[in-house]
């Protein structure tokens, strides 16, 4: 146990990830990991991205658990979906259990394997929830929009508050009409008033002119002339 199988799992992984595995020195190398992440509908195409498992045998592994570390290729842009930072202790510690299960025998195939699924768990939840997040957005959009073609939702408060403004605006317009109506009436008995006034009566209230006034003068003084004795 130790050094021997350390070097046959090797050789195994080089014929499994001829393209993917690189050494480091006799005792540690990386080995590349691109997760399968399908194009989502409605999510802006990222690149996918790839991540290195940094896999070192201490003496006497598979009896120990390798030491592992994970990062990303020199200069590779930040991952859309990924905070390597903040997500490598939660990505190293799902493959505890599996490490538990496979002391004593050849693992790195099973925690490679391991590894890439829970990469790709991780970044599927995350695409949901901003797939989540924009469904959110354009339900509420359009809520909204369509808020703009319904009335005002009639509630027993509303309807209240609406008929005490409507009986108020009632009572004032009744009491204009009633205001109207006298007025109108006042001056409809004033005119029959001043018709049934005698011609004195005119006169005193200013309602007929001098000429009127000279007129009746001059038809009293001829009636005057003929009662005269010649």
């Amino acid at each position: 146990m130790g050094r021997e199988e350390q070097i046959e799992e090797r050789e195994v992984l080089d014929s499994i990830f001829p393209d993917e595995i690189q050494d480091i020195n006799e005792t540690s190398y990386r080995v590349a990991i691109k997760p399968d992440i399908p194009h989502e509908t409605g999510v802006e195409d990222a690149e996918t991205p790839t991540l290195l498992l940094t896999v070192t045998y201490p003496p006497v592994y598979p009896d120990e658990p390798p030491i592992l570390d994970l990062s990303l290729p020199l200069n590779a842009p930040k991952p859309q979906y990924l905070d390597l930072a903040s997500d490598r202790l939660h990505l190293l510690s799902s493959l505890n259990d599996t490490i538990t299960e496979n002391l004593g025998m050849a693992m790195i195939f099973t925690l490679v394997t391991t590894l890439q699924e829970s990469i790709e768990t991780l970044i599927r939840s995350r695409i949901a929830e901003v797939q989540r997040a924009k469904d959110e957005e354009a339900a509420e959009a359009e809520v909204k929009e369509n808020a703009k073609f319904e009335g005002e939702r009639v509630t027993r408060e509303s309807f209240l508050k609406w008929r005490e403004k409507f009986r108020a605006e009632m009572a004032m317009k009744e009491e204009e009409e009633e205001r109207v109506r006298r007025e109108g009436e006042s001056k409809v008995r004033g005119v029959r008033k001043e018709e049934k006034m005698s011609g004195r009566e005119l006169w005193e209230k200013g309602l007929v002119g001098k000429e009127v006034e000279e007129e009746e003068g001059v038809g009293l003084e001829e009636g005057l002339e003929g009662l005269k004795v010649g």
